[in-house]
């Protein structure tokens, strides 16, 4: 009890330092809450509605008859749009000469043979309508002949089956009129033998699941749902109407402000099936049932946005990749056309040499008829001091958009035990002059650990997940105490949130420690355009042995009083310590990892500051660090 009213004492003596947050939630014309909080879909969906409200006509999964004349239209007069076409023709040519499709599995996935095929519809669908090339077409036969005599879809995994539903869907519907009877015959049995009659077998905790696989599945049984609608209604309207319901889990996780707490490369996986099921709604019924408009889902777009750096990479929280990639963003692109707003349209991106862009992505053709449908509405940019809430949330300090060489701070709370989570409560990640001078690990290939029988995926505090490196408080930029995993269920929120002139944030780490100390605050202050403050400040107890600060970083560390200096690119960036004058840095090299399952980068090391509890005669401590490029 002692302990909790520390801990409470401590939080309210900082109401009068900070400016507390506020709460934005965005408002709905979906329907009220649910007794666990998830706000529900409009959902009318049965044989009647769907007999009435489907659309009779094909195309009708993200194009229509309408849309397909207005994408010609564009692509003969848009710049833009008939770039990034005549890279789509490129890889349409490419695909031509690649062998048909095969039932490879890898591992327990048959995910990339469902990803190419939905690839290949997605090109060589769109390329068909805009010029008649009967070799397209072709192609696309001998695909779905393929992949519809597959044994199965692998259903143990079911993201595989869903992929593959969504291309085969897809080719019925945007080309089944062109292809032979047989074909897609083959293709509707196969829809609903090996994609929606699974999904109805077993345990499917996707279906109400609150990550992305709720995403990606519920999208590829809608989209088989709608491709078999006149063949079985009675099936294709059960279905829909579960997805409807199950798919307000995954998007609650956006409340109150767009973060996709799987990390900005998992919000362009998740959010990309969103689309294109909001997209293939409103084609398909003239409404998404209520999913643009789902609070936080919108601001996502901000959030991705915020989450890509000046260096051109992703902020790579949870696990999450470092690269976008070279091509322009298709998600993004949604949104733009969503809001009219052309800060989500990366245009350069998309104007790049036609030969120049790497290979597209699997929902290309989608993405074109997006491409095509942005119309300018809004200017509207993005805040240089922004914070979002929820379970993992952020703060992103930064100087503008236009410079590579600028600043760039994102630091995050939350908590370890959610989909994809780290044990990264109070890191950060901080680049200025081109360079990430403090660094995420990011993720590791699935596959590369899951082979050794290592169980990557389980979230129990003492499970294997955590022995990684890339995963747990060691391999992170924070504070950690006792040498101690951090508490799983442990979450770190913001309590206080100031965007003025030295735009600051606080978070409450306490709960990440449990009983090894009483209190701790994380805050973050930008104290001018090429300087970062960092302070700790700590309330110890009996079980209090030692605090570590941690750095993670590639550069070169020059151990210096009071601090260090680091090098990186002919850049340079001094840590300086501000309080404790009596303590050095020490660093440790993590090149090569201390585990041999640990993701290995080059030049790896942690920066640690060493405080035992010995020192302190009050209990009380503040560590003060400043990383400084004046």
């Amino acid at each position: 009890m002692k302990q909790k009213k520390s801990h409470l004492a401590f939080i309210f003596s900082l109401i009068f330092l900070f400016v507390l947050p506020a709460c934005n939630v965005r408002h709905s014309n979906t329907s009220a809450s649910n007794r666990d909080g998830i706000i529900k879909l409009d959902n009318p969906v049965n044989v009647r509605y769907l007999e009435r409200n489907l659309s009779k006509t094909t195309p009708r999964i993200i194009l229509t008859p309408e849309t397909e004349d207005e994408l010609r239209n564009k692509v003969t007069n848009d710049p833009l749009v008939r770039n990034y076409y005549e890279a789509m023709k490129l890889n349409a040519e490419q695909i031509l000469e690649q062998p048909v499709l095969e039932r490879i599995q890898t591992g327990r996935r048959l995910l990339s043979v469902s990803r190419e095929l939905l690839y290949r519809m997605n090109i060589l669908g769109i390329v068909y309508l805009m010029e008649k090339d009967q070799r397209m077409v072709d192609k696309i036969n001998e695909e779905l002949i393929a992949v519809s005599n597959f044994a199965d879809w692998n259903p143990s995994h079911y993201l595989d089956v869903a992929e593959m539903a969504l291309g085969v869907a897809i080719a019925i519907d945007w080309v089944g009129r062109y292809l032979p009877e047989a074909t897609v015959d083959l293709a509707l049995d196969a829809l609903v033998e090996k994609g929606i009659q699974p999904s109805w077998e077993g345990n499917r905790g996707w279906i109400s699941g609150t990550n992305n696989w709720n995403q990606v599945c519920n999208a590829g049984m809608i989209a088989a749902s709608i491709a078999i609608a006149e063949r079985d209604p009675e099936l294709a309207a059960s279905t829909i109407s579960r997805s409807l319901d199950g798919i307000p889990y995954a998007l609650n996780e956006y409340r109150p402000d767009g973060i996709y707490i799987e990390g900005p490369s998992y919000w362009r996986y998740g959010t990309q099936f969103s689309v294109v099921t909001s997209s293939m709604l409103t084609s398909s019924f003239g409404t998404d049932f209520g999913i643009a408009e789902y609070p936080g889902f919108r601001e996502s777009a901000v959030f991705r946005a915020l989450t890509y750096t000046p260096k051109g990479l992703y902020w790579n929280f949870a696990d999450c990749g470092d690269s976008p990639g070279i091509n322009g963003d298709l998600i993004l692109a949604w949104f733009a056309a969503d809001a009219g707003n052309p800060l989500f349209l990366e245009r350069e991106k998309f104007m790049m040499p036609p030969q120049s862009m790497a290979k597209l992505d699997r929902t290309s053709g989608a993405g074109l008829v997006w491409l095509a449908q942005f119309e300018e509405r809004d200017r509207s940019t993005l805040p240089l001091a922004w914070k979002g809430e929820g379970v993992n949330p952020l703060v992103v300090f930064r100087n503008g958009d236009d410079d590579p060489n600028g600043y760039y701070f994102g630091g995050k709370g939350g908590m370890a035990n959610i989909s994809h989570g780290h044990m990264d409560a109070g890191s950060f990640i901080f680049e200025l002059d081109g360079v990430r001078w403090s660094v995420d690990m990011g993720m590791q290939n699935y596959h590369l650990v899951e082979e050794t029988g290592f169980n990557l995926w389980g979230r129990c505090q003492e499970c294997e997940r955590w022995t990684l490196l890339s995963v747990n408080n060691f391999g992170h930029t924070t504070l950690t105490v006792n040498d101690e995993l951090f508490l799983i269920n442990g979450n770190a929120d913001i309590i206080s949130f100031n965007d003025g002139p030295q735009p600051e944030a606080a978070f409450d780490m306490t709960p990440v420690y449990g009983n090894n100390l009483n209190s701790a605050l994380r805050r973050f202050v930008k104290e001018d355009s090429r300087s970062i403050l960092i302070e700790d400040i700590i309330e110890m107890n009996e079980n209090t042995e030692s605090l570590t600060w941690q750095m993670m970083t590639t550069a070169s560390v020059e151990i210096l009083e009071r601090g260090a200096m680091l090098r990186q690119d002919g850049k340079q960036l001094r840590l300086e310590l501000l309080s404790h004058p009596g303590l050095t840095v020490s660093v440790i090299s993590l090149d090569p990892p201390p585990f041999y399952l640990d993701k290995h980068i080059p030049g790896l090391k942690r920066i640690d500051i060493r405080i035992p509890a010995w020192i302190s005669a009050t209990g009380k401590e503040t560590i003060r660090v400043r990383l400084n490029g004046n």
